[in-house]
Protein backbone atom coordinates (compact mmCIF):
# COMPACT_ATOMS: atom_id res chain seq x y z
CA UNK A 1 0.00 0.00 0.00
CA UNK A 2 1.57 3.30 -1.11
CA UNK A 3 -0.18 5.84 1.12
CA UNK A 4 -1.82 5.92 4.55
CA UNK A 5 -5.04 3.98 4.92
CA UNK A 6 -8.27 5.85 5.76
CA UNK A 7 -7.99 4.54 9.33
CA UNK A 8 -4.42 5.82 9.69
CA UNK A 9 -5.54 9.26 8.52
CA UNK A 10 -8.27 9.23 11.17
CA UNK A 11 -5.93 8.03 13.94
CA UNK A 12 -3.36 10.67 13.04
CA UNK A 13 -6.06 13.34 13.35
CA UNK A 14 -6.96 12.02 16.80
CA UNK A 15 -3.31 12.05 17.92
CA UNK A 16 -2.78 15.57 16.59
CA UNK A 17 -5.87 16.77 18.46
CA UNK A 18 -5.47 14.94 21.77
CA UNK A 19 -1.89 13.64 21.91
CA UNK A 20 -0.55 10.07 21.82
CA UNK A 21 -3.20 7.41 22.47
CA UNK A 22 -2.93 4.34 24.73
CA UNK A 23 -2.09 1.08 22.99
CA UNK A 24 -5.49 -0.34 23.98
CA UNK A 25 -7.34 2.51 22.26
CA UNK A 26 -5.15 2.17 19.17
CA UNK A 27 -5.72 -1.59 18.99
CA UNK A 28 -9.48 -1.20 19.45
CA UNK A 29 -9.70 1.31 16.60
CA UNK A 30 -7.61 -0.87 14.29
CA UNK A 31 -9.83 -3.89 14.89
CA UNK A 32 -13.35 -2.57 15.46
CA UNK A 33 -13.67 0.96 14.08
CA UNK A 34 -17.19 0.90 12.61
CA UNK A 35 -16.07 2.14 9.17
CA UNK A 36 -12.50 0.92 8.72
CA UNK A 37 -11.83 -1.65 11.47
CA UNK A 38 -10.13 -4.87 10.41
CA UNK A 39 -12.79 -7.24 11.76
CA UNK A 40 -15.69 -5.14 10.51
CA UNK A 41 -14.68 -4.93 6.85
CA UNK A 42 -13.44 -8.37 5.77
CA UNK A 43 -13.24 -12.14 6.07
CA UNK A 44 -9.69 -12.58 7.41
CA UNK A 45 -9.63 -16.38 7.50
CA UNK A 46 -8.33 -19.12 5.25
CA UNK A 47 -5.80 -19.37 2.44
CA UNK A 48 -7.10 -16.17 0.79
CA UNK A 49 -7.17 -14.29 4.07
CA UNK A 50 -4.50 -13.33 6.57
CA UNK A 51 -4.35 -16.30 8.94
CA UNK A 52 -5.71 -19.80 9.54
CA UNK A 53 -7.27 -20.89 12.83
CA UNK A 54 -7.45 -24.46 14.14
CA UNK A 55 -10.98 -25.15 12.80
CA UNK A 56 -9.75 -24.19 9.32
CA UNK A 57 -6.80 -26.59 9.60
CA UNK A 58 -8.97 -29.71 9.93
CA UNK A 59 -12.51 -30.86 10.56
CA UNK A 60 -11.13 -32.91 13.46
CA UNK A 61 -10.82 -29.83 15.67
CA UNK A 62 -14.49 -28.86 15.50
CA UNK A 63 -15.65 -32.47 15.67
CA UNK A 64 -13.85 -33.03 18.96
CA UNK A 65 -15.25 -29.79 20.38
CA UNK A 66 -18.71 -31.11 19.44
CA UNK A 67 -18.08 -34.33 21.35
CA UNK A 68 -16.78 -32.31 24.32
CA UNK A 69 -19.97 -30.24 24.34
CA UNK A 70 -22.21 -33.30 24.25
CA UNK A 71 -20.35 -34.73 27.27
CA UNK A 72 -20.75 -31.46 29.17
CA UNK A 73 -24.46 -31.46 28.33
CA UNK A 74 -24.76 -34.87 29.97
CA UNK A 75 -22.95 -33.52 33.05
CA UNK A 76 -25.58 -30.79 33.17
CA UNK A 77 -28.28 -33.45 33.48
CA UNK A 78 -29.20 -33.44 29.77
CA UNK A 79 -31.47 -30.37 29.80
CA UNK A 80 -34.17 -30.25 27.11
CA UNK A 81 -32.76 -26.94 25.88
CA UNK A 82 -29.12 -25.85 25.95
CA UNK A 83 -27.66 -22.71 24.47
CA UNK A 84 -24.45 -23.32 22.52
CA UNK A 85 -22.66 -19.98 22.50
CA UNK A 86 -19.59 -19.20 20.41
CA UNK A 87 -17.64 -16.01 20.95
CA UNK A 88 -16.12 -14.83 17.68
CA UNK A 89 -17.23 -17.74 15.46
CA UNK A 90 -15.13 -16.84 12.42
CA UNK A 91 -16.68 -18.42 9.34
CA UNK A 92 -18.74 -20.82 11.42
CA UNK A 93 -16.40 -23.68 10.57
CA UNK A 94 -15.86 -24.88 14.14
CA UNK A 95 -19.57 -24.94 14.91
CA UNK A 96 -20.44 -26.55 11.57
CA UNK A 97 -18.07 -29.44 12.28
CA UNK A 98 -19.16 -29.61 15.93
CA UNK A 99 -22.84 -29.89 15.03
CA UNK A 100 -22.11 -32.59 12.46
CA UNK A 101 -20.27 -34.61 15.11
CA UNK A 102 -23.10 -33.98 17.58
CA UNK A 103 -25.41 -36.06 15.41
CA UNK A 104 -23.99 -39.15 17.13
CA UNK A 105 -25.81 -37.94 20.28
CA UNK A 106 -29.30 -37.18 18.88
CA UNK A 107 -30.88 -35.96 22.17
CA UNK A 108 -28.09 -33.40 22.57
CA UNK A 109 -28.37 -32.27 18.97
CA UNK A 110 -32.11 -31.83 19.39
CA UNK A 111 -31.61 -29.72 22.52
CA UNK A 112 -29.25 -27.22 20.89
CA UNK A 113 -29.96 -23.54 20.20
CA UNK A 114 -27.03 -21.67 18.63
CA UNK A 115 -26.14 -18.20 19.88
CA UNK A 116 -23.28 -16.51 18.02
CA UNK A 117 -21.52 -13.43 19.41
CA UNK A 118 -20.19 -11.61 16.35
CA UNK A 119 -19.78 -7.92 15.43
CA UNK A 120 -18.69 -8.35 11.80
CA UNK A 121 -21.47 -8.19 9.18
CA UNK A 122 -19.15 -9.96 6.73
CA UNK A 123 -18.54 -12.89 9.06
CA UNK A 124 -22.18 -13.09 10.16
CA UNK A 125 -23.07 -13.73 6.52
CA UNK A 126 -20.43 -16.47 6.29
CA UNK A 127 -21.69 -18.08 9.50
CA UNK A 128 -25.26 -18.11 8.22
CA UNK A 129 -24.20 -19.89 5.03
CA UNK A 130 -22.20 -22.48 6.98
CA UNK A 131 -24.79 -23.25 9.65
CA UNK A 132 -28.20 -22.89 8.01
CA UNK A 133 -28.04 -26.42 6.47
CA UNK A 134 -28.00 -27.87 9.99
CA UNK A 135 -31.54 -26.58 10.62
CA UNK A 136 -30.75 -25.51 14.18
CA UNK A 137 -32.38 -22.43 15.74
CA UNK A 138 -29.75 -19.70 15.82
CA UNK A 139 -29.36 -16.02 16.55
CA UNK A 140 -26.60 -13.40 16.57
CA UNK A 141 -25.68 -11.05 19.38
CA UNK A 142 -23.20 -8.23 19.95
CA UNK A 143 -22.42 -9.35 23.51
CA UNK A 144 -22.73 -12.41 25.70
CA UNK A 145 -24.82 -10.26 28.06
CA UNK A 146 -27.56 -10.05 25.43
CA UNK A 147 -28.09 -13.84 25.29
CA UNK A 148 -31.18 -15.17 27.12
CA UNK A 149 -30.72 -17.04 30.38
CA UNK A 150 -30.54 -20.80 30.64
CA UNK A 151 -27.92 -23.55 30.63
CA UNK A 152 -25.18 -22.67 28.15
CA UNK A 153 -21.99 -24.20 26.80
CA UNK A 154 -19.69 -21.41 25.67
CA UNK A 155 -16.81 -21.81 23.21
CA UNK A 156 -14.14 -19.13 22.75
CA UNK A 157 -11.46 -20.14 20.25
CA UNK A 158 -8.98 -17.35 19.53
CA UNK A 159 -11.32 -14.77 21.01
CA UNK A 160 -9.45 -13.27 23.96
CA UNK A 161 -6.25 -12.67 21.96
CA UNK A 162 -8.08 -9.95 19.99
CA UNK A 163 -9.22 -8.04 23.08
CA UNK A 164 -7.09 -4.86 23.21
CA UNK A 165 -4.15 -4.79 25.60
CA UNK A 166 -2.67 -1.98 27.64
CA UNK A 167 1.11 -1.78 27.99
CA UNK A 168 3.47 -0.15 30.47
CA UNK A 169 7.26 0.15 30.29
CA UNK A 170 9.47 0.14 33.37
CA UNK A 171 11.66 3.23 33.57
CA UNK A 172 14.10 4.51 36.19
CA UNK A 173 11.32 6.43 37.89
CA UNK A 174 8.45 3.94 37.58
CA UNK A 175 6.10 2.30 35.09
CA UNK A 176 4.98 4.55 32.24
CA UNK A 177 2.11 3.81 29.91
CA UNK A 178 3.09 2.91 26.36
CA UNK A 179 1.22 4.92 23.75
CA UNK A 180 1.08 5.44 20.00
CA UNK A 181 2.17 8.87 18.78
CA UNK A 182 3.88 10.50 15.82
CA UNK A 183 7.67 10.26 15.73
CA UNK A 184 10.18 12.87 14.63
CA UNK A 185 10.27 11.27 11.18
CA UNK A 186 6.52 11.77 10.80
CA UNK A 187 5.68 8.09 11.15
CA UNK A 188 3.56 6.49 13.84
CA UNK A 189 5.73 5.38 16.74
CA UNK A 190 5.51 3.95 20.24
CA UNK A 191 6.11 6.60 22.89
CA UNK A 192 5.91 6.77 26.68
CA UNK A 193 3.61 8.85 28.83
CA UNK A 194 5.41 11.85 30.38
CA UNK A 195 4.71 10.70 33.96
CA UNK A 196 4.73 7.27 35.67
CA UNK A 197 1.39 5.56 36.26
CA UNK A 198 0.40 6.01 39.91
CA UNK A 199 -0.24 2.87 41.98
CA UNK A 200 0.47 0.48 39.10
CA UNK A 201 2.99 -1.40 41.26
CA UNK A 202 0.11 -2.51 43.50
CA UNK A 203 -1.57 -4.28 40.58
CA UNK A 204 1.54 -5.92 39.17
CA UNK A 205 2.71 -9.43 40.12
CA UNK A 206 5.51 -9.91 42.63
CA UNK A 207 8.10 -10.33 39.86
CA UNK A 208 7.55 -6.72 38.80
CA UNK A 209 9.68 -5.49 41.69
CA UNK A 210 12.76 -7.08 40.19
CA UNK A 211 11.93 -6.53 36.51
CA UNK A 212 14.77 -4.74 34.70
CA UNK A 213 14.36 -1.28 33.20
CA UNK A 214 12.68 -1.32 29.76
CA UNK A 215 10.56 -4.38 30.68
CA UNK A 216 7.08 -4.29 29.16
CA UNK A 217 4.02 -5.43 31.09
CA UNK A 218 0.69 -6.11 29.36
CA UNK A 219 -2.83 -6.42 30.70
CA UNK A 220 -6.37 -6.49 29.38
CA UNK A 221 -9.64 -5.11 30.60
CA UNK A 222 -11.36 -7.80 32.65
CA UNK A 223 -14.84 -6.91 31.34
CA UNK A 224 -15.11 -9.89 28.98
CA UNK A 225 -13.81 -12.27 31.64
CA UNK A 226 -16.31 -10.91 34.17
CA UNK A 227 -19.17 -11.34 31.71
CA UNK A 228 -18.09 -14.90 30.93
CA UNK A 229 -17.61 -15.80 34.59
CA UNK A 230 -20.97 -14.38 35.57
CA UNK A 231 -22.75 -16.48 32.94
CA UNK A 232 -20.81 -19.65 33.66
CA UNK A 233 -21.31 -19.43 37.43
CA UNK A 234 -25.10 -19.70 37.07
CA UNK A 235 -25.53 -23.09 35.42
CA UNK A 236 -23.12 -23.22 32.47
CA UNK A 237 -19.65 -24.19 31.22
CA UNK A 238 -17.05 -22.71 28.89
CA UNK A 239 -14.00 -23.79 26.93
CA UNK A 240 -11.40 -21.14 26.09
CA UNK A 241 -8.64 -21.98 23.60
CA UNK A 242 -6.05 -19.38 22.70
CA UNK A 243 -2.35 -18.81 22.30
CA UNK A 244 -0.53 -17.43 25.29
CA UNK A 245 1.04 -18.36 28.62
CA UNK A 246 -0.11 -20.11 31.77
CA UNK A 247 1.74 -17.82 34.18
CA UNK A 248 2.08 -14.04 34.09
CA UNK A 249 5.29 -12.86 32.47
CA UNK A 250 6.81 -9.76 30.91
CA UNK A 251 7.41 -8.92 27.27
CA UNK A 252 5.89 -7.25 24.23
CA UNK A 253 3.53 -9.72 22.53
CA UNK A 254 1.59 -7.26 20.38
CA UNK A 255 1.81 -8.49 16.80
CA UNK A 256 0.33 -7.85 13.39
CA UNK A 257 -0.41 -10.50 10.77
CA UNK A 258 -1.34 -9.99 7.13
CA UNK A 259 -1.32 -12.42 4.20
CA UNK A 260 -0.03 -15.20 6.48
CA UNK A 261 3.10 -13.22 7.45
CA UNK A 262 4.06 -11.00 10.36
CA UNK A 263 3.67 -7.29 9.70
CA UNK A 264 4.43 -3.97 11.35
CA UNK A 265 1.68 -3.22 13.92
CA UNK A 266 2.05 0.50 13.14
CA UNK A 267 1.47 0.24 9.40
CA UNK A 268 -1.43 -0.67 7.11
CA UNK A 269 -3.91 0.27 9.83
CA UNK A 270 -7.19 -1.57 9.43
CA UNK A 271 -5.65 -3.86 6.80
CA UNK A 272 -3.79 -6.26 9.14
CA UNK A 273 -4.84 -8.22 12.21
CA UNK A 274 -3.57 -7.17 15.65
CA UNK A 275 -3.39 -9.68 18.51
CA UNK A 276 -1.47 -10.29 21.72
CA UNK A 277 -0.84 -13.35 23.87
CA UNK A 278 -3.47 -14.34 26.41
CA UNK A 279 -2.35 -14.42 30.04
CA UNK A 280 -4.46 -17.26 31.40
CA UNK A 281 -3.59 -16.59 35.06
CA UNK A 282 -5.54 -13.30 35.47
CA UNK A 283 -8.23 -14.56 33.08
CA UNK A 284 -8.94 -17.54 35.32
CA UNK A 285 -8.69 -15.50 38.53
CA UNK A 286 -11.27 -13.03 37.25
CA UNK A 287 -13.67 -15.76 36.12
CA UNK A 288 -13.34 -17.50 39.49
CA UNK A 289 -14.17 -14.28 41.36
CA UNK A 290 -17.58 -14.45 39.68
CA UNK A 291 -18.26 -17.84 41.26
CA UNK A 292 -17.19 -20.23 38.49
CA UNK A 293 -14.59 -22.98 38.84
CA UNK A 294 -11.46 -22.90 36.64
CA UNK A 295 -9.66 -25.95 35.22
CA UNK A 296 -6.32 -25.86 33.42
CA UNK A 297 -4.88 -24.41 31.37
CA UNK A 298 -3.50 -27.40 29.54
CA UNK A 299 -1.88 -27.41 26.13
CA UNK A 300 -4.02 -27.71 23.02
CA UNK A 301 -2.06 -30.86 22.24
CA UNK A 302 -3.07 -32.48 25.52
CA UNK A 303 -6.70 -31.39 25.16
CA UNK A 304 -7.07 -32.83 21.66
CA UNK A 305 -5.23 -36.04 22.48
CA UNK A 306 -7.42 -36.60 25.54
CA UNK A 307 -10.47 -36.06 23.35
CA UNK A 308 -9.25 -38.71 20.92
CA UNK A 309 -7.79 -36.82 17.97
CA UNK A 310 -5.31 -39.57 17.12
CA UNK A 311 -8.09 -42.17 16.95
CA UNK A 312 -10.19 -39.80 14.83
CA UNK A 313 -7.24 -39.23 12.47
CA UNK A 314 -6.77 -42.98 12.06
CA UNK A 315 -10.46 -43.40 11.23
CA UNK A 316 -10.31 -40.69 8.57
CA UNK A 317 -7.14 -42.15 7.05
CA UNK A 318 -8.70 -45.61 6.82
CA UNK A 319 -11.25 -44.27 4.32
CA UNK A 320 -8.91 -41.86 2.52
CA UNK A 321 -6.77 -41.86 -0.59
CA UNK A 322 -3.02 -41.65 -0.14
CA UNK A 323 -3.09 -37.89 -0.77
CA UNK A 324 -5.98 -37.39 1.63
CA UNK A 325 -4.23 -39.46 4.29
CA UNK A 326 -1.15 -37.27 3.92
CA UNK A 327 -3.35 -34.20 4.46
CA UNK A 328 -4.74 -35.74 7.65
CA UNK A 329 -1.22 -36.38 8.92
CA UNK A 330 -0.21 -32.79 8.16
CA UNK A 331 -3.28 -31.41 9.93
CA UNK A 332 -2.67 -33.61 12.96
CA UNK A 333 0.93 -32.42 13.17
CA UNK A 334 -0.20 -28.81 12.93
CA UNK A 335 -2.84 -29.13 15.65
CA UNK A 336 -0.88 -31.08 18.26
CA UNK A 337 2.75 -30.58 17.18
CA UNK A 338 5.35 -28.38 18.82
CA UNK A 339 7.77 -25.91 17.29
CA UNK A 340 7.20 -23.00 14.93
CA UNK A 341 4.74 -24.84 12.68
CA UNK A 342 2.80 -26.59 15.43
CA UNK A 343 -0.04 -25.19 17.53
CA UNK A 344 0.07 -27.90 20.20
CA UNK A 345 2.20 -26.17 22.82
CA UNK A 346 1.72 -22.47 22.08
CA UNK A 347 -2.06 -22.77 22.30
CA UNK A 348 -3.59 -23.44 25.71
CA UNK A 349 -7.06 -24.56 26.76
CA UNK A 350 -8.90 -23.75 29.98
CA UNK A 351 -12.36 -24.85 31.05
CA UNK A 352 -14.73 -23.05 33.38
CA UNK A 353 -17.86 -24.46 34.95
CA UNK A 354 -20.55 -23.83 37.52
CA UNK A 355 -19.54 -25.48 40.82
CA UNK A 356 -22.40 -27.99 40.53
CA UNK A 357 -21.16 -29.45 37.25
CA UNK A 358 -17.89 -31.02 38.36
CA UNK A 359 -14.75 -31.38 36.28
CA UNK A 360 -15.26 -30.91 32.52
CA UNK A 361 -14.08 -33.65 30.11
CA UNK A 362 -10.30 -33.74 29.40
CA UNK A 363 -9.48 -31.64 32.48
CA UNK A 364 -9.53 -34.33 35.18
Amino acid sequence: MTGPTPLEIDIRRRIEAAGPMPVAQYMALCLTDPRHGYYVTRDPLGARGDFITAPEVSQMFGELIGIWMSAVWKQMGSPERVRIVELGPGRGTLMKDAMRAAQVVPPFRKAVVLDLVEISPVLRAQQKLALEPHNIPMAWYASINDIPDGPAIIIANEFFDAIPISQAVKTEDGWRERRVGIGEDGRLAFVLAPEPMPHLDILLPEAARSAPVDSIFEWRSDTAAIDLGRRVAQDSAALVIDYGHSETDFGDTLQAVGKHAYADPLSELGEVDLTAHVDFAPLSRTIETMGARAYGPITQSLLLRRLGIETRAATLKAKATRAQAADVDMALARLIGIGRTGMGEMFKAAAYAAPSLGVPPAFD
